[in-house]
């Protein structure tokens, strides 16, 4: 038995996989565990530029984790926004430099009991467990996504066998409710997450897929049993390993822009609960029209708020962030990112207007803050549903007949949040029970330590 597992961790590089894969390799460290971290070269220069702390990137600190990179094999002029051009152009440039990457690390630390020892990857990266398993490397998965998105996942081709999806759209054929196992909750079959992604995203997925379940062991999930507890009847492959929170110690960055640290002081200066916290990720875009109905429905809320307005992920100048005519704005602080981990659980954020991202939501969780819910896209749906009909921990918007969220549903919607002394409540129940899975002694730890020792071995 190696005694020091060495694992090799690689997220797809968006923000949303490096984030949790990233949070993932700290708590790894903190359990003694030599990581490796590998980052595309442009995500490692967008990192480091919104970064001021350069000791980050020292790998001589026996805490530290050990960041390589590789091209992706796109130019600076590429749109990494286009999910297909960037998953064909990782398959077939990094796939190709990943042994002779993975040798030069083996080589670097010198002993035998030093090399790498498991693969880690997030979902869309399943060519590198095959490297792996090529070379006699351990795979395992960390996934994102939730542990529902994952069971939905692991259960496609059985949903195309039973004819509930489409083989080739992967949309539903017939309107009618869908439970993927007696234990989970009823779900709509259009918010299945590839269902608003397209056909060439679909017949990737269903690759993907087999993949994942060919080549890795664990599919490690970021959240707590308790939480989505029918999910893991689906596969034993599932493990449950959180919530994963950030070690601040370790100071590693992952950050695409450089997050705006005033607004926690402009927080300091509210009262307890009063603040409305509003931000949609990393990936969504919005329509002209809604964000002006946003920024004007948050003009005449009568509440302070805080406002994330991210810059474009394109070098493209974005039209869509132009603040409306009327639009005040004296009672919030508009920044353009946020330590929002920090911000949710500041004393005096009430609510969180959110995209519903699996990573939003579990902060929100462990922060015990009331969600209002507002998807764009994918698994975002999924996530929506568990919050307002399964932990009942917030509500939704509802869109007019153009499908507008428009300004005084949106101010509604924040009164009548902030108002439900019952679903604040539920929030802090949840909290609660999330952040014992991670005790020491809770499942979620138990399952962490499995994980590692089946690394070891």
């Amino acid at each position: 038995m190696s005694p020091i597992p060495h694992f090799l961790v690689i997220p797809l590089p968006v923000l949303g996989h490096v984030n949790p894969l990233m949070q993932f390799s700290q708590v790894l460290v903190k359990h003694g565990c030599k990581v490796t971290f590998l980052s595309s070269e442009f995500n490692q220069k967008r990192a480091m530029a919104a970064s001021s702390c350069s000791e980050q990137h020292n790998n001589n600190n026996k805490n530290s984790i050990n960041i390589v990179t590789l091209p992706d094999g796109l130019s600076d002029e590429d749109d990494r926004n286009d999910p297909m051009e960037l998953l064909r152009s990782l398959m077939t440039t990094m796939s190709k430099k990943l042994p002779k990457l993975i040798e030069d690390v083996n080589k670097n630390n010198g002993n035998e009991e030093s090399k790498i020892s498991c693969i880690v990857v997030s979902v869309n990266m399943g060519w590198a467990l095959e490297v792996g398993q090529i070379l006699g490397i351990k795979g395992a998965v960390m996934c994102p996504p939730s542990a529902t998105s994952m069971a939905s996942l692991y259960c496609i081709h059985r949903l195309i066998k039973d004819g509930v999806i489409n083989s080739e759209t992967g949309l539903p054929i017939k309107n009618q409710e869908l439970q993927l196992s007696p234990d989970m909750p009823v779900m709509d079959p259009a918010n299945l997450p590839w269902t608003s992604q397209g056909k060439s995203f679909f017949d990737r997925m269903v690759q993907e897929t087999q993949t994942l379940i060919s080549f890795g062991q664990w599919w490690l999930c970021n959240t707590a049993y308790e939480l989505e507890a029918g999910a893991f009847s689906i596969s034993p492959k599932l493990l449950p390993i959180g919530p994963i929170l950030p070690d601040d110690d370790l100071n590693t960055s992952t950050s695409f822009w450089k997050e705006d640290q005033t607004c926690l002081d402009w927080l300091d200066q509210h009262p307890p609960r009063s603040v409305v916290y509003v931000s949609f990720g990393s990936l969504a875009v919005m329509e002209s029209n809604q964000f002006r109905e946003l920024a004007l429905g948050l003009n005449i809320l009568d509440k302070p708020f805080l406002w994330v307005v991210r810059p474009s992920n394109t070098n493209k100048h974005n039209n869509n962030y132009v603040l409306p005519e009327g639009f005040k704005g004296d009672k919030g602080k508009i920044v353009s990112w946020a330590p929002q981990r920090k911000v949710l659980n500041h004393p005096s954020v009430a609510c969180f207007v959110s995209h519903c991202g699996w990573n939003s939501t579990i902060e929100g969780l462990c922060s015990g803050v009331p969600f209002l819910c507002w998807p764009f896209f994918a698994d975002q749906f999924q996530d929506k549903a568990y919050i307002c009909d399964v932990w009942k921990i917030g509500m939704g918007f509802d869109k007019d007949e153009n499908g507008v969220i428009t300004r005084e549903e949106i101010k509604k919607k924040v009164e009548k949040l902030l108002g439900d002394e019952e679903i604040r409540e539920n929030s802090l129940k949840w909290k609660e029970i999330v952040m014992k899975n991670i005790a020491e002694g809770g499942r979620s730890s138990e399952n962490l330590t499995k994980f590692i020792n089946w690394a070891k071995e």
